[in-house]
Protein backbone atom coordinates (compact mmCIF):
# COMPACT_ATOMS: atom_id res chain seq x y z
CA UNK A 1 0.00 0.00 0.00
CA UNK A 2 1.34 3.45 -0.76
CA UNK A 3 0.71 6.78 -0.06
CA UNK A 4 -0.58 7.66 -3.68
CA UNK A 5 -2.56 5.32 -4.04
CA UNK A 6 -4.51 5.29 -1.19
CA UNK A 7 -5.13 8.58 -1.78
CA UNK A 8 -7.24 7.61 -4.84
CA UNK A 9 -8.26 4.39 -3.18
CA UNK A 10 -11.14 3.01 -1.64
CA UNK A 11 -12.39 5.81 0.22
CA UNK A 12 -11.92 8.48 -1.66
CA UNK A 13 -15.16 9.48 -1.39
CA UNK A 14 -15.77 8.61 2.13
CA UNK A 15 -17.87 10.42 4.54
CA UNK A 16 -17.99 13.35 2.34
CA UNK A 17 -14.26 14.14 2.77
CA UNK A 18 -13.90 17.04 0.21
CA UNK A 19 -15.86 18.62 2.85
CA UNK A 20 -13.38 17.10 5.87
CA UNK A 21 -10.20 17.25 3.75
CA UNK A 22 -10.61 21.51 3.63
CA UNK A 23 -10.63 21.09 7.24
CA UNK A 24 -7.33 19.06 8.05
CA UNK A 25 -6.14 17.44 4.59
CA UNK A 26 -3.57 15.53 6.41
CA UNK A 27 -5.43 14.45 9.04
CA UNK A 28 -8.45 12.83 6.26
CA UNK A 29 -5.73 11.68 4.35
CA UNK A 30 -4.07 9.55 7.21
CA UNK A 31 -7.87 8.22 7.98
CA UNK A 32 -8.01 7.17 4.41
CA UNK A 33 -4.74 5.03 5.07
CA UNK A 34 -5.94 3.92 8.46
CA UNK A 35 -9.33 3.04 7.15
CA UNK A 36 -8.16 0.61 4.35
CA UNK A 37 -5.91 -0.93 6.70
CA UNK A 38 -8.61 -1.71 9.14
CA UNK A 39 -10.71 -3.06 6.13
CA UNK A 40 -8.19 -5.15 5.35
CA UNK A 41 -7.82 -6.38 8.36
CA UNK A 42 -11.89 -7.39 8.05
CA UNK A 43 -14.33 -8.11 10.91
CA UNK A 44 -12.54 -10.36 13.11
CA UNK A 45 -12.36 -11.52 16.99
CA UNK A 46 -11.73 -8.20 18.01
CA UNK A 47 -14.17 -6.33 16.71
CA UNK A 48 -16.82 -8.72 17.98
CA UNK A 49 -15.82 -8.91 21.58
CA UNK A 50 -15.54 -5.08 21.14
CA UNK A 51 -19.63 -4.99 19.75
CA UNK A 52 -20.42 -7.06 23.47
CA UNK A 53 -17.99 -4.96 25.59
CA UNK A 54 -18.74 -1.38 24.34
CA UNK A 55 -22.62 -2.72 24.18
CA UNK A 56 -22.30 -2.75 27.73
CA UNK A 57 -22.58 0.99 27.50
CA UNK A 58 -25.33 1.23 25.68
CA UNK A 59 -26.63 -1.44 28.49
CA UNK A 60 -25.51 0.97 31.32
CA UNK A 61 -27.16 4.04 29.12
CA UNK A 62 -30.29 2.26 29.12
CA UNK A 63 -31.16 0.41 32.40
CA UNK A 64 -29.78 3.62 34.94
CA UNK A 65 -31.79 6.16 33.72
CA UNK A 66 -35.20 3.92 33.63
CA UNK A 67 -34.42 3.26 36.92
CA UNK A 68 -35.48 6.70 38.60
CA UNK A 69 -39.24 6.04 36.56
CA UNK A 70 -39.33 2.00 37.73
CA UNK A 71 -38.57 3.21 41.44
CA UNK A 72 -40.61 6.05 41.66
CA UNK A 73 -44.04 4.94 42.95
CA UNK A 74 -42.48 2.52 46.06
CA UNK A 75 -39.73 5.35 46.65
CA UNK A 76 -42.21 8.34 46.49
CA UNK A 77 -44.31 6.20 48.98
CA UNK A 78 -41.20 6.04 51.98
CA UNK A 79 -39.69 9.29 51.19
CA UNK A 80 -42.59 11.46 50.40
CA UNK A 81 -41.37 13.86 47.97
CA UNK A 82 -42.87 15.25 44.72
CA UNK A 83 -42.04 12.87 41.97
CA UNK A 84 -40.19 14.94 39.19
CA UNK A 85 -37.43 15.67 41.41
CA UNK A 86 -35.52 12.37 41.40
CA UNK A 87 -35.70 12.38 37.12
CA UNK A 88 -34.25 15.91 37.47
CA UNK A 89 -31.09 14.64 39.77
CA UNK A 90 -30.60 11.76 37.69
CA UNK A 91 -30.44 13.92 34.92
CA UNK A 92 -28.11 16.55 36.21
CA UNK A 93 -25.55 13.73 36.57
CA UNK A 94 -25.96 12.36 33.11
CA UNK A 95 -25.37 16.10 32.02
CA UNK A 96 -22.55 16.64 33.84
CA UNK A 97 -21.28 12.94 32.70
CA UNK A 98 -21.75 13.41 28.49
CA UNK A 99 -20.04 17.17 28.87
CA UNK A 100 -16.89 15.78 30.79
CA UNK A 101 -15.66 12.24 29.08
CA UNK A 102 -17.28 12.81 26.01
CA UNK A 103 -14.80 16.37 25.20
CA UNK A 104 -12.14 14.40 27.37
CA UNK A 105 -12.20 11.66 24.59
CA UNK A 106 -10.32 13.74 22.29
CA UNK A 107 -8.08 15.43 24.84
CA UNK A 108 -6.77 12.11 26.82
CA UNK A 109 -7.83 9.47 24.67
CA UNK A 110 -10.51 6.93 24.58
CA UNK A 111 -9.27 4.04 26.98
CA UNK A 112 -9.62 5.50 30.31
CA UNK A 113 -12.61 6.91 29.58
CA UNK A 114 -13.90 3.89 28.33
CA UNK A 115 -12.83 1.58 31.52
CA UNK A 116 -13.65 4.36 34.46
CA UNK A 117 -17.33 5.35 33.18
CA UNK A 118 -19.42 1.73 34.38
CA UNK A 119 -17.17 1.71 37.55
CA UNK A 120 -18.37 4.71 38.66
CA UNK A 121 -21.83 3.91 37.75
CA UNK A 122 -21.52 0.41 39.05
CA UNK A 123 -20.58 1.70 42.76
CA UNK A 124 -22.32 4.28 43.59
CA UNK A 125 -25.72 2.71 42.00
CA UNK A 126 -24.63 0.07 44.75
CA UNK A 127 -24.42 2.72 47.23
CA UNK A 128 -27.72 4.24 46.25
CA UNK A 129 -29.20 0.99 47.46
CA UNK A 130 -29.06 1.74 50.97
CA UNK A 131 -29.92 5.64 50.61
CA UNK A 132 -31.30 6.41 54.40
CA UNK A 133 -33.38 9.26 52.70
CA UNK A 134 -34.67 11.28 49.62
CA UNK A 135 -31.30 13.59 49.68
CA UNK A 136 -29.46 10.81 49.67
CA UNK A 137 -30.78 8.56 47.05
CA UNK A 138 -31.10 11.83 44.25
CA UNK A 139 -27.16 12.61 45.16
CA UNK A 140 -25.93 9.25 44.71
CA UNK A 141 -28.22 8.69 41.63
CA UNK A 142 -26.60 12.15 40.09
CA UNK A 143 -22.96 10.40 40.68
CA UNK A 144 -24.46 7.22 39.39
CA UNK A 145 -25.65 9.48 35.99
CA UNK A 146 -21.86 11.21 35.70
CA UNK A 147 -20.93 8.00 34.71
CA UNK A 148 -23.24 6.68 33.12
CA UNK A 149 -23.46 9.64 31.07
CA UNK A 150 -19.70 9.35 29.67
CA UNK A 151 -20.93 5.86 27.57
CA UNK A 152 -22.67 6.68 24.74
CA UNK A 153 -20.04 9.45 23.64
CA UNK A 154 -16.98 7.19 24.53
CA UNK A 155 -18.42 3.46 23.39
CA UNK A 156 -19.72 4.90 20.00
CA UNK A 157 -16.03 6.33 18.99
CA UNK A 158 -14.38 3.49 20.20
CA UNK A 159 -16.61 1.09 18.12
CA UNK A 160 -16.19 3.52 14.61
CA UNK A 161 -12.63 3.78 15.21
CA UNK A 162 -12.43 0.28 14.77
CA UNK A 163 -14.41 -1.42 12.78
CA UNK A 164 -13.88 -1.92 9.17
CA UNK A 165 -16.32 0.32 7.22
CA UNK A 166 -18.35 -2.58 5.45
CA UNK A 167 -19.79 -2.99 9.33
CA UNK A 168 -20.13 0.33 10.52
CA UNK A 169 -24.00 -0.36 10.54
CA UNK A 170 -23.14 -2.66 13.50
CA UNK A 171 -23.74 0.81 15.22
CA UNK A 172 -27.17 0.66 15.18
CA UNK A 173 -27.54 -2.51 15.86
CA UNK A 174 -25.85 -2.02 19.44
CA UNK A 175 -29.13 -0.41 20.06
CA UNK A 176 -29.89 -4.33 20.63
CA UNK A 177 -28.14 -3.95 24.32
CA UNK A 178 -30.30 -0.92 24.72
CA UNK A 179 -33.57 -2.94 24.39
CA UNK A 180 -31.50 -6.04 26.45
CA UNK A 181 -31.17 -3.42 29.02
CA UNK A 182 -34.91 -2.67 29.34
CA UNK A 183 -36.04 -6.01 29.46
CA UNK A 184 -33.28 -7.38 32.00
CA UNK A 185 -34.42 -3.90 33.99
CA UNK A 186 -38.26 -4.84 33.77
CA UNK A 187 -37.87 -8.52 34.95
CA UNK A 188 -36.18 -7.80 37.68
CA UNK A 189 -37.96 -4.46 38.68
CA UNK A 190 -41.49 -6.97 38.24
CA UNK A 191 -41.23 -9.69 41.05
CA UNK A 192 -39.03 -6.98 43.86
CA UNK A 193 -41.27 -3.74 43.65
CA UNK A 194 -44.27 -5.77 43.08
CA UNK A 195 -43.99 -8.34 46.05
CA UNK A 196 -41.53 -6.30 48.46
CA UNK A 197 -43.26 -2.64 48.08
CA UNK A 198 -45.79 -1.03 50.60
CA UNK A 199 -49.36 -1.67 49.63
CA UNK A 200 -51.18 1.28 47.93
CA UNK A 201 -53.56 1.77 50.68
CA UNK A 202 -51.14 2.21 53.06
CA UNK A 203 -50.79 5.44 54.81
CA UNK A 204 -47.48 5.01 56.43
CA UNK A 205 -44.64 3.21 54.39
CA UNK A 206 -41.34 2.10 56.32
CA UNK A 207 -38.05 0.79 55.10
CA UNK A 208 -38.91 -2.81 56.29
CA UNK A 209 -41.28 -2.88 54.03
CA UNK A 210 -40.38 -0.92 51.18
CA UNK A 211 -36.93 -2.65 50.32
CA UNK A 212 -38.23 -3.77 46.88
CA UNK A 213 -36.67 -0.70 44.66
CA UNK A 214 -33.39 -1.27 47.48
CA UNK A 215 -33.24 -4.93 46.11
CA UNK A 216 -33.29 -3.25 42.44
CA UNK A 217 -30.39 -1.04 43.21
CA UNK A 218 -28.35 -3.39 44.35
CA UNK A 219 -28.31 -5.98 42.03
CA UNK A 220 -28.06 -3.47 39.32
CA UNK A 221 -25.28 -1.65 41.00
CA UNK A 222 -23.76 -5.09 41.59
CA UNK A 223 -24.36 -6.37 37.71
CA UNK A 224 -22.31 -3.02 36.12
CA UNK A 225 -19.23 -3.57 38.36
CA UNK A 226 -19.31 -6.94 37.13
CA UNK A 227 -19.32 -5.54 33.62
CA UNK A 228 -17.09 -3.14 34.68
CA UNK A 229 -14.89 -5.50 35.68
CA UNK A 230 -15.13 -7.43 32.60
CA UNK A 231 -13.99 -4.16 30.57
CA UNK A 232 -10.97 -3.59 32.77
CA UNK A 233 -9.95 -7.20 33.46
CA UNK A 234 -10.63 -9.71 30.76
CA UNK A 235 -10.46 -7.40 27.39
CA UNK A 236 -8.22 -5.00 26.35
CA UNK A 237 -8.85 -1.80 24.79
CA UNK A 238 -6.48 -0.68 22.40
CA UNK A 239 -6.20 3.20 21.99
CA UNK A 240 -7.91 4.35 19.01
CA UNK A 241 -5.51 4.58 15.75
CA UNK A 242 -7.62 7.51 14.48
CA UNK A 243 -6.83 9.43 17.99
CA UNK A 244 -3.39 8.45 18.09
CA UNK A 245 -2.72 10.30 14.27
CA UNK A 246 -4.99 13.22 15.86
CA UNK A 247 -1.97 13.82 18.23
CA UNK A 248 0.74 13.18 15.72
CA UNK A 249 1.36 9.49 17.22
CA UNK A 250 1.57 7.43 14.11
CA UNK A 251 4.27 4.70 14.91
CA UNK A 252 1.77 3.95 18.23
CA UNK A 253 -0.88 3.94 15.59
CA UNK A 254 0.71 1.74 13.42
CA UNK A 255 1.71 -1.00 16.55
CA UNK A 256 -2.18 -0.57 17.31
CA UNK A 257 -3.63 -2.03 13.77
CA UNK A 258 -0.85 -4.60 14.02
CA UNK A 259 -2.15 -5.97 17.12
CA UNK A 260 -5.58 -6.11 15.69
CA UNK A 261 -4.63 -7.88 13.36
CA UNK A 262 -2.42 -10.52 15.14
CA UNK A 263 -5.67 -10.73 17.55
CA UNK A 264 -7.76 -11.35 14.83
CA UNK A 265 -5.00 -14.31 13.35
CA UNK A 266 -4.36 -12.07 10.24
CA UNK A 267 -1.89 -9.90 8.82
CA UNK A 268 -1.57 -5.72 7.89
CA UNK A 269 0.35 -4.20 5.07
CA UNK A 270 0.51 -1.00 6.52
CA UNK A 271 3.89 0.53 7.80
CA UNK A 272 4.81 4.18 9.36
CA UNK A 273 5.97 4.86 6.05
CA UNK A 274 2.62 4.69 4.74
CA UNK A 275 1.32 7.35 7.34
CA UNK A 276 4.44 9.40 6.68
CA UNK A 277 4.63 9.24 2.98
CA UNK A 278 1.05 10.34 2.91
CA UNK A 279 1.47 13.74 5.16
CA UNK A 280 4.31 14.84 2.72
CA UNK A 281 2.17 14.24 -0.48
CA UNK A 282 -1.14 15.80 1.37
CA UNK A 283 1.35 18.84 2.12
CA UNK A 284 3.08 18.65 -1.30
CA UNK A 285 -0.07 19.53 -2.92
CA UNK A 286 -1.94 22.10 -0.69
CA UNK A 287 -1.25 25.14 1.16
CA UNK A 288 -3.60 24.23 4.15
CA UNK A 289 -1.66 23.88 7.24
CA UNK A 290 -2.84 20.77 9.08
CA UNK A 291 -4.17 21.19 12.41
CA UNK A 292 -3.05 17.74 14.34
CA UNK A 293 -2.95 18.71 17.59
CA UNK A 294 0.11 17.89 19.45
CA UNK A 295 -1.05 18.94 23.34
CA UNK A 296 -3.26 16.70 25.71
CA UNK A 297 -4.71 20.08 27.32
CA UNK A 298 -7.81 20.84 25.89
CA UNK A 299 -8.96 24.10 23.23
CA UNK A 300 -11.70 25.03 21.50
CA UNK A 301 -9.70 23.29 18.20
CA UNK A 302 -11.94 20.41 18.31
CA UNK A 303 -15.39 22.51 18.68
CA UNK A 304 -14.32 24.93 16.05
CA UNK A 305 -13.13 21.92 13.49
CA UNK A 306 -17.28 20.81 14.12
CA UNK A 307 -18.55 23.70 12.49
CA UNK A 308 -15.74 25.02 10.38
CA UNK A 309 -17.25 24.68 7.27
CA UNK A 310 -21.14 25.99 6.16
CA UNK A 311 -22.01 22.14 5.64
CA UNK A 312 -20.13 20.59 8.84
CA UNK A 313 -21.62 23.52 10.94
CA UNK A 314 -25.23 23.03 9.72
CA UNK A 315 -24.71 19.27 10.54
CA UNK A 316 -23.71 19.64 13.42
CA UNK A 317 -26.16 22.17 14.88
CA UNK A 318 -29.07 19.61 13.37
CA UNK A 319 -27.68 17.07 15.24
CA UNK A 320 -27.28 19.01 18.19
CA UNK A 321 -31.10 20.04 17.88
CA UNK A 322 -32.18 15.98 17.24
CA UNK A 323 -30.72 14.65 20.19
CA UNK A 324 -31.91 17.93 22.44
CA UNK A 325 -35.75 17.41 21.03
CA UNK A 326 -35.57 13.92 21.68
CA UNK A 327 -34.41 14.02 24.68
CA UNK A 328 -36.84 16.23 26.21
CA UNK A 329 -39.58 13.69 24.93
CA UNK A 330 -37.95 10.79 25.79
CA UNK A 331 -37.06 11.81 29.28
CA UNK A 332 -40.64 13.41 29.44
CA UNK A 333 -42.60 10.31 28.45
CA UNK A 334 -40.02 7.53 29.93
CA UNK A 335 -39.16 8.71 33.07
CA UNK A 336 -42.94 9.00 34.13
CA UNK A 337 -44.07 5.54 31.93
CA UNK A 338 -44.18 3.14 34.91
CA UNK A 339 -45.95 6.12 36.71
CA UNK A 340 -48.34 6.79 34.14
CA UNK A 341 -48.95 3.35 33.71
CA UNK A 342 -50.05 3.04 37.07
CA UNK A 343 -52.03 6.05 37.27
CA UNK A 344 -53.83 5.80 33.83
CA UNK A 345 -54.60 1.83 34.80
CA UNK A 346 -56.07 2.91 38.30
CA UNK A 347 -58.62 5.14 36.26
CA UNK A 348 -59.26 1.13 34.28
CA UNK A 349 -59.19 -0.05 37.57
CA UNK A 350 -56.20 -2.21 36.48
CA UNK A 351 -53.05 -0.17 38.09
CA UNK A 352 -51.43 -2.45 40.27
CA UNK A 353 -48.07 -2.58 40.43
CA UNK A 354 -48.08 -6.17 39.22
CA UNK A 355 -49.57 -5.22 35.89
CA UNK A 356 -48.06 -2.10 35.88
CA UNK A 357 -44.46 -4.01 35.80
CA UNK A 358 -45.80 -7.08 33.94
CA UNK A 359 -46.67 -4.77 30.87
CA UNK A 360 -43.23 -3.32 31.31
CA UNK A 361 -41.62 -6.36 30.64
CA UNK A 362 -43.97 -6.91 27.66
CA UNK A 363 -43.03 -2.97 26.24
CA UNK A 364 -38.89 -4.15 26.73
CA UNK A 365 -39.74 -7.44 24.79
CA UNK A 366 -41.42 -5.46 21.96
CA UNK A 367 -38.31 -3.21 21.25
CA UNK A 368 -35.76 -5.83 21.02
CA UNK A 369 -36.36 -6.53 17.35
CA UNK A 370 -36.19 -2.83 16.63
CA UNK A 371 -32.84 -2.92 17.15
CA UNK A 372 -32.02 -5.54 14.41
CA UNK A 373 -34.53 -4.05 12.00
CA UNK A 374 -32.93 -0.60 12.31
CA UNK A 375 -29.83 -2.38 11.09
CA UNK A 376 -30.81 -3.19 7.96
CA UNK A 377 -33.19 -0.47 7.37
CA UNK A 378 -29.79 1.86 7.63
CA UNK A 379 -28.45 -0.06 4.58
CA UNK A 380 -31.44 0.49 2.07
CA UNK A 381 -30.77 2.99 -0.86
CA UNK A 382 -32.57 6.01 -0.85
CA UNK A 383 -33.71 5.34 2.17
CA UNK A 384 -30.33 5.00 4.53
CA UNK A 385 -29.98 6.69 7.70
CA UNK A 386 -31.62 10.00 7.23
CA UNK A 387 -34.66 8.42 5.97
CA UNK A 388 -34.61 5.68 8.39
CA UNK A 389 -34.27 8.60 11.28
CA UNK A 390 -37.12 10.55 9.85
CA UNK A 391 -39.75 7.64 9.43
CA UNK A 392 -39.18 5.82 12.61
CA UNK A 393 -39.68 9.35 14.81
CA UNK A 394 -42.77 9.97 12.86
CA UNK A 395 -44.59 6.33 13.58
CA UNK A 396 -42.87 7.54 17.35
CA UNK A 397 -44.87 10.29 17.48
CA UNK A 398 -47.82 8.95 16.33
CA UNK A 399 -48.50 6.14 18.50
CA UNK A 400 -47.64 8.43 21.46
CA UNK A 401 -50.70 10.41 20.00
CA UNK A 402 -52.29 7.28 19.88
CA UNK A 403 -52.12 6.20 23.16
CA UNK A 404 -54.12 9.26 24.63
CA UNK A 405 -56.90 7.69 22.86
CA UNK A 406 -56.91 4.16 25.16
CA UNK A 407 -59.94 3.74 27.23
CA UNK A 408 -58.49 0.36 28.63
CA UNK A 409 -55.06 -0.63 30.08
CA UNK A 410 -55.10 -3.31 27.38
CA UNK A 411 -55.56 -0.62 24.92
CA UNK A 412 -52.89 1.78 26.43
CA UNK A 413 -50.11 -1.45 26.27
CA UNK A 414 -51.22 -1.87 22.72
CA UNK A 415 -50.36 1.61 21.96
CA UNK A 416 -47.48 1.66 23.85
CA UNK A 417 -46.56 -1.39 22.03
CA UNK A 418 -46.30 0.41 18.76
CA UNK A 419 -44.19 3.26 20.72
CA UNK A 420 -41.49 1.54 22.36
CA UNK A 421 -41.15 -0.78 18.90
CA UNK A 422 -39.98 2.12 16.98
CA UNK A 423 -38.96 4.85 19.01
CA UNK A 424 -36.10 2.06 19.63
CA UNK A 425 -35.20 1.56 15.79
CA UNK A 426 -35.34 6.05 16.31
CA UNK A 427 -32.39 5.65 19.13
CA UNK A 428 -30.29 3.17 17.29
CA UNK A 429 -30.01 5.75 14.24
CA UNK A 430 -29.74 8.63 16.24
CA UNK A 431 -26.97 6.76 18.34
CA UNK A 432 -24.94 5.75 15.24
CA UNK A 433 -25.25 8.53 12.49
CA UNK A 434 -23.77 11.46 14.62
CA UNK A 435 -20.57 9.60 15.47
CA UNK A 436 -20.30 8.33 12.05
CA UNK A 437 -20.47 11.77 10.44
CA UNK A 438 -18.50 13.22 13.08
CA UNK A 439 -14.47 13.15 12.08
CA UNK A 440 -12.92 10.29 14.35
CA UNK A 441 -9.86 13.25 15.68
CA UNK A 442 -13.38 15.45 17.01
CA UNK A 443 -15.47 12.82 17.30
CA UNK A 444 -15.64 12.84 21.26
CA UNK A 445 -16.26 16.40 21.25
CA UNK A 446 -18.94 15.71 18.37
CA UNK A 447 -20.49 13.31 20.53
CA UNK A 448 -20.51 15.18 23.83
CA UNK A 449 -22.11 18.37 22.11
CA UNK A 450 -24.78 16.21 20.92
CA UNK A 451 -25.30 13.96 24.24
CA UNK A 452 -25.03 17.13 26.01
CA UNK A 453 -27.92 18.62 24.21
CA UNK A 454 -29.53 15.59 24.83
CA UNK A 455 -29.05 15.95 28.83
CA UNK A 456 -29.94 19.54 29.15
CA UNK A 457 -33.32 18.97 27.97
CA UNK A 458 -33.38 15.99 29.80
CA UNK A 459 -33.10 18.46 32.74
CA UNK A 460 -35.36 20.49 31.44
CA UNK A 461 -38.27 17.24 31.58
CA UNK A 462 -38.70 17.24 35.15
CA UNK A 463 -39.15 21.07 35.34
CA UNK A 464 -42.30 20.56 32.92
CA UNK A 465 -43.35 17.72 34.57
CA UNK A 466 -43.18 19.44 38.07
CA UNK A 467 -45.93 22.80 36.42
CA UNK A 468 -48.10 19.40 34.55
CA UNK A 469 -50.24 17.19 35.94
CA UNK A 470 -48.94 13.47 35.11
CA UNK A 471 -52.17 12.33 35.55
CA UNK A 472 -53.14 13.84 32.38
CA UNK A 473 -51.93 13.18 28.76
CA UNK A 474 -50.17 16.41 28.28
CA UNK A 475 -46.66 14.85 28.92
CA UNK A 476 -47.47 12.58 26.35
CA UNK A 477 -48.71 15.30 24.12
CA UNK A 478 -45.44 17.79 24.48
CA UNK A 479 -43.56 14.27 23.72
CA UNK A 480 -45.73 13.48 20.60
CA UNK A 481 -45.26 17.17 18.96
CA UNK A 482 -41.84 17.45 19.62
CA UNK A 483 -40.88 14.14 17.89
CA UNK A 484 -42.85 15.13 15.04
CA UNK A 485 -40.51 18.32 14.78
CA UNK A 486 -37.62 15.79 14.76
CA UNK A 487 -38.91 13.36 12.17
CA UNK A 488 -39.24 16.75 9.90
CA UNK A 489 -35.40 18.06 11.44
CA UNK A 490 -33.69 14.71 10.45
CA UNK A 491 -34.63 15.36 6.45
CA UNK A 492 -32.61 18.50 6.20
CA UNK A 493 -29.65 16.51 7.47
CA UNK A 494 -26.61 17.26 4.99
CA UNK A 495 -24.94 14.32 5.44
CA UNK A 496 -25.82 10.61 4.62
CA UNK A 497 -23.48 8.04 6.16
CA UNK A 498 -24.94 4.84 4.20
CA UNK A 499 -21.94 3.42 1.93
CA UNK A 500 -19.12 5.67 3.13
CA UNK A 501 -15.82 5.04 5.86
CA UNK A 502 -16.30 7.35 8.88
CA UNK A 503 -13.11 9.65 9.11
Amino acid sequence: MTAAKELKGLYDDASDGDNVQQIDPVYHAKARVLNTAIQEIGMGRYQYYLFICAGFGWFADSVWPLITGLILTPVIAEFKFNAPFLSLAANIGLLVGALVWGLGADVWGRKWSFNITLLIAGVFGLAAGGSPNFVALASLLAVVGVGVGGNLPIDSAVFLDLVPASHQYLLTVMSVWWSLGQLLISLLAWPLIANFSCASSASTCSKSDNMGWRYLLFTLGALTLILASIRFFIFRLLESPRYLVGIGEDQKAVDVIHQIAAYNSTTTSLSLEDLTGVEKLTQDNTEIRPLLSKTSIFTMTHIKALFMTRKMAISTSLLIALWGIIGLASTLYNSFLPFLLASRGAQFNDGSLYLTYRNQVILSVIGIPGAFLAGWAVELPYIGRKGTLSISSGLTGAFLFASTSARSSVQLLGWNCGYVFFSNIMYGVLYAISPEIFPAKDRGTGNALVSTATRVFGVIAPVIALSANLATAVPVYISGGLIFLAALLALFLPFEPRGKASM
